[in-house]
C-alpha cells in the first residue's frame, strides 16, 4: 500500500558523486527525478540532506582548534547549501518546493514552523528541512527522525549506497549478510549503524519504521513505498 507521507534522508556524500566532495549536478538531477516520481504518485515528501560532502562538525573539531559547537554549526550551514541545490534541482524538474531551516536565514529560506511545513505538504509541495535540528551535538539522522515524527510521516526512507542493512560493511567484507528486517532493539543492542542511536531510539518511541535502500537503483524508492520490499531493509 502506498505511503501517503514520507521523509527521505540523503547523505551529503551522496550528492558528491565519485569526487567525494562538492555537488554533482547530474546526481542532483537524478535525485530530483526520483522525488518527482513520488510526488506524481501523490506521495507527500519531506527531505533531509546531510552536509558531509562539504564539512562534518566532528571532523572540523577533531584537532581542537575549532570547538565542537562551532564545527556542528558549520555542518548545519553545509546542509543549507545542499538544501538550496536540491531545491533548485527539484524546481527544475517541475516540482513546487519549500525549504525550511532550523536556523533563521530569511533571505534564503523559511524558518522551520511545523504547521506551515504540514500545510506545504498537504498542498503537494516538497519540503526540504535544512540546518539539522538547529542544535549542536545532534546529527542529521536525528534531525530526519525528529522532522518525520513532527510532520506525521508514516516512514523514513534512508537512501544510501547499499540495498539495505548488513551485519558488517558489504563494501569491505564479501561475507556480509543482509538483514532484511530487524527490530529497533537489535539495531541499538548490536550497534548496527542504520542511523545513529539517538535517531533509532526516537523512531522506536514513536513506532516510526526506517527503510534503508539503494538510491542509485532507479525507481526503487517508489517500488518500496508501493509494497515491493525485496531491495531494502526495514527496521521496526
Amino acid at each position: 500500500m502506498t505511503k501517503k507521507r514520507v521523509l527521505v534522508k540523503f547523505s551529503g556524500e551522496a550528492l558528491a558523486g565519485d569526487s567525494g566532495h562538492g555537488i554533482d549536478t547530474q546526481i542532483l538531477k537524478y535525485i530530483a527525478q526520483e522525488i518527482k516520481s513520488l510526488v506524481d504518485a501523490e506521495i507527500e515528501v519531506g527531505i533531509v540532506i546531510g552536509g558531509g560532502n562539504i564539512i562534518r562538525g566532528v571532523t572540523a573539531a577533531q584537532d581542537g582548534i575549532i570547538k565542537r559547537t562551532s564545527g556542528d554549526y558549520m555542518g548545519m550551514l553545509a546542509t543549507v547549501i545542499n538544501g538550496v541545490a536540491m531545491q533548485e534541482a527539484c524546481e527544475h524538474a517541475g516540482l513546487e518546493v519549500r525549504m525550511q531551516t532550523a536556523i533563521k536565514m530569511e533571505q534564503i529560506a523559511e524558518a522551520y514552523i511545523n504547521r506551515k511545513a504540514v500545510r506545504h505538504l498537504e498542498k503537494g509541495r516538497v519540503v526540504i528541512f535544512a540546518a539539522g535540528t538547529g542544535n549542536p551535538f545532534f546529527t542529521t539522522d536525528t534531525a530526519a527522525t525528529l522532522r518525520a515524527v513532527e510532520i506525521g510521516a508514516e516512514v523514513i526512507v534512508k537512501a544510501t549506497k547499499v540495498d539495505g542493512v548488513y551485519d558488517k560493511d558489504p563494501m569491505k567484507f564479501a561475507d556480509a549478510i543482509k538483514l532484511e528486517e530487524l527490530t529497533y532493539e537489535q539495531a541499538l543492542t548490536d550497534h548496527i549503524k542504520v542511523m545513529d542511536d539517538t535517531s533509532i531510539a526516537l523512531a522506536k518511541e514513536n513506532k516510526l519504521p526506517i527503510i534503508v535502500c539503494d538510491m542509485s537503483d532507479k525507481g526503487n524508492i517508489l517500488d518500496i513505498l508501493n509494497g515491493n520490499m525485496k531491495k531494502c531493509s526495514i527496521v521496526r
